[in-house]
Order: C-alpha cells, then sequence, then structure tokens
C-alpha cells in the first residue's frame, strides 16, 4: 500500500459558509429556546470540533469566537439559574437576557464574515491506496 498525496481545494464560498455555521446557530437558539436551544447546546460541539481546526485558520477562528460567546452565555446561565426552580418569569428574563448578549453579537460575527474577503485554500491531504 502506497500513499498518494492529493492537494484538495476548498473554495472562498465553502470557507465562508462554515464560518457562519456557529454563529447562526447560536441566533436560531436564541429565537426558538426550546427545543432548539437545548439540541444546539449538544450540535455546537460538533459544529466546534468540525470547524474550529478547519484548513482555512479563518473559519476556525470565527468558530472559535462564537463558541466562546455561546459559552460564556449558558455557564452564565446555568450559575443564575440554579436558583430559579420552576419559576417560569425567572427563566424567560433569563432568556430574554440572554438572547439581548447572544444575538446582537452573533449577528456582528456575521457581518464581519460578509466583509471578509475569502480566499481560495488548497491543502494536501494523504489518502491511503
Amino acid at each position: 500500500m502506497s500513499k498518494t498525496e492529493e492537494n484538495q481545494i476548498i473554495t472562498g464560498k465553502q470557507a465562508s459558509r462554515a464560518a457562519r455555521w456557529f454563529s447562526l446557530g447560536n441566533i436560531v437558539s436564541m429565537i426558538i429556546p426550546f427545543p432548539l436551544g437545548i439540541f444546539w447546546f449538544g450540535a455546537s460541539m460538533v459544529v466546534y470540533a468540525m470547524h474550529r481546526h478547519h484548513p482555512n485558520p479563518r473559519v476556525g477562528y470565527y468558530t472559535q469566537q462564537a463558541a466562546y460567546q455561546f459559552y460564556a452565555v449558558l455557564g452564565l446561565v446555568l450559575v443564575v439559574a440554579t436558583f430559579f426552580g420552576t419559576e417560569l418569569l425567572y427563566w424567560l428574563i433569563t432568556w430574554a437576557i440572554s438572547a439581548a448578549i447572544l444575538i446582537p453579537l452573533s449577528v456582528y460575527n456575521l457581518m464581519k464574515i460578509n466583509k471578509e474577503q475569502w480566499q481560495d485554500s488548497i491543502f494536501e491531504s494523504e489518502d491511503a491506496q
């Protein structure tokens, strides 16, 4: 079995789309917190793992920034909500504050992603034959 090196191209459009995933997930999870917010918590880990070490380093950067924002807000909610019990009003207030923090940050991230000039990336992969 020999290994051959094969160049693969990731277009700027593909990289830009990958960079948007985490920020878009943050927005959707804040707009529809139940049940999408719960599902996004699990799915966000998969998206982070897929895109943080993307061949285009800018994808990893934007993914990391969106993840920091999401997990910071979620960590704050976890600490504060420990004292809520089943009081719905407190949960709604916390959701509104979380959305007021996370949605503008995510929109700002998307604006920065859209303004950036995305270049095609070429990387070498080794495939066993």
